[in-house]
């Protein structure tokens, strides 16, 4: 039965109490106006350049890191032996996490028709893209010698020497970059039909002549609309193994190792639930203050925030049980190294560590984002975006560094201590993150216009009742 509060919210469905995915009473034009404005105003808010002077700064910092980095080498991170990985790797694994929610969101949830994914999917793909960048870089740095990467890609090098293929840190190489290439040519094809929109109605010479250019002679026929989706289902396909596969192979660069703690077969399917865990918390991360600032309430619906909250619940469920089976592994595998590893991890010196990621990515959110009212409330939201991206970080930093700074032997223990290099490396590619996410905003469509006006309800055929016979039987 219908509640009075139900009835009241034209947001919502009076018997379902599903909110909707777009506000009632828009129509093409009012759709195209809303998300174009942000674009083609003359006006730029004062909001989006004090965001990004702040961000610039930051990206700033990174290229003060890197520069001293290559001067001095890898000697000023806090990286030593035993532990060579450390916050290079961290961020590496936490990035490539960060990128892959706008891969889901943009091909799988493409591939099931999920219309609720039009609102999100052009910033979630253009937030991968970023993230990538941010990550490639962190093996390149990481290497101690970056000018030397070309070594990796598959072709005698300067040395005569060919890349070791049965390597995962190669298969990296071919992962990473096989996803970015994909997540580009995806991310541009969707954005085709709306670019073609700027173009025509940009003012300025300058972005008519740009739009135009980028829009590829776009007209909005029906021979380009169906060129149009048939590549989109294409790409859609090559890119869900993809989400898949690419964390499946950065797992590997730790569960091919025969070091405890690193050695799990649990590895590839809760590094993919865990990608997609951090994911969806930037993704909301990102939605909330856009929705806020560019009101767009009536495109990013409750009903958005909500299914990603769902999302995040389910694969952080497959997070906590994957952190559930390296305890018993440790314990059943009757090893007392893998014994002592798992002790040393909870209770040792950086046992603070593992603590934050138990609370941060288990206890937290799932136990608060069974309620739904906990899950439209978008202050709550915001929160626990931050808090399951903190405890995705942690997770990163408790497999690398826990698993290194105490091996087999007593004799060769040591710690790990980030220094303010690691830190300014990381806060730098954050600002480098949110830099390009603010040029994209303010200069490209950040909501796909052509997906969205195919929601509203003009869109929808309606059955054309057979006429009734007059006179029938007479």
């Amino acid at each position: 039965m219908a509640t009075k509060e139900r009835i009241n919210d034209p947001m919502r469905d009076p018997v379902t109490g599903e909110y909707a995915v777009i506000a009632p009473g828009h129509n093409f034009k009012s759709v195209t106006d809303l998300i174009s404005r942000t674009v083609l105003t003359s006006h730029t808010p004062l909001g989006w350049f004090f965001g990004l002077t702040i961000a610039g700064g930051f990206a700033v910092m990174l290229l003060v890191a890197v520069t001293w980095l290559f001067l001095k080498g890898v000697g000023i991170w806090g990286i030593t032996i035993p532990g060579a990985w450390g916050f290079a790797i961290i961020n590496f694994v936490w990035w490539i996490g960060i990128g892959h929610a706008g891969t889901l969101i943009s091909a799988i949830l493409l591939l099931f028709k999920q219309g609720w994914r039009n609102s999100i999917n052009r910033f979630a793909e253009a937030m991968t893209l970023f993230a990538v960048v941010c990550a490639g870089m962190f093996p390149v740095l990481h290497v101690g010698r970056p000018w030397l990467a070309y070594w990796l890609f598959p072709y005698p090098n300067s040395m005569n020497v060919w890349p070791q293929f049965r390597s995962p840190l190669l298969w990296d190489v071919f992962a990473v970059s096989t996803y970015a290439t994909i997540s580009v040519v995806f991310w541009y094809v969707g954005l085709i039909p709306d670019l073609g929109t700027m173009r025509d109605r940009a003012r300025s010479p300058f972005a008519q002549y740009m739009y135009g250019m980028l829009a590829m002679g776009w007209r909005g026929s029906a021979r380009h609309w169906m060129r149009y989706e048939t590549a989109s289902l294409l790409l859609a396909g090559l890119a869900t193994p993809l989400v898949l596969s690419v964390h499946t192979v950065i797992s590997f660069d730790f569960a091919v190792a025969m070091l405890p703690g690193w050695h799990t077969t649990i590895f590839p399917p809760y590094f993919v639930a865990g990608a997609i865990y951090s994911g969806f918390a930037m993704v909301l991360t990102l939605a909330i203050p856009i929705r806020k600032f560019y009101h767009l309430e009536d495109v990013i619906t409750l009903r958005h925030l909500d299914n990603m909250a769902k999302v995040m619940l389910a694969t952080g469920g497959i997070v906590a049980y994957g952190y559930g089976m390296e305890v018993f592994m440790a314990w059943y595998s009757a090893s007392h190294w893998e014994f002592f590893m798992m002790w040393n991890r909870m209770f040792g010196p950086m046992g603070w560590s593992y603590g934050i990621l138990v609370s941060c990515n288990i206890v937290i959110p799932l136990t608060t984002l069974w309620w739904r009212k906990l899950r439209v409330n978008i202050t709550y939201l915001f929160l626990i975006s931050l808090v399951v991206n903190t405890g995705m970080w942690f997770e990163r930093f408790v497999i690398v560094v826990t698993s290194l700074y105490r091996d087999f032997l007593p004799s060769s223990w040591g710690t790990y201590k980030a220094t303010r290099w690691d830190y300014a490396t990381f806060a730098g590619t954050l600002g480098l993150f949110t830099f390009l996410f603010f040029l994209f905003i303010r200069f490209l469509p950040m909501i796909p216009m052509s997906e969205l006006r195919m929601l509203l309800p003009q869109t929808k055929i309606k059955p054309v009742e057979p006429e009734t016979a007059v006179g029938a039987g007479d």
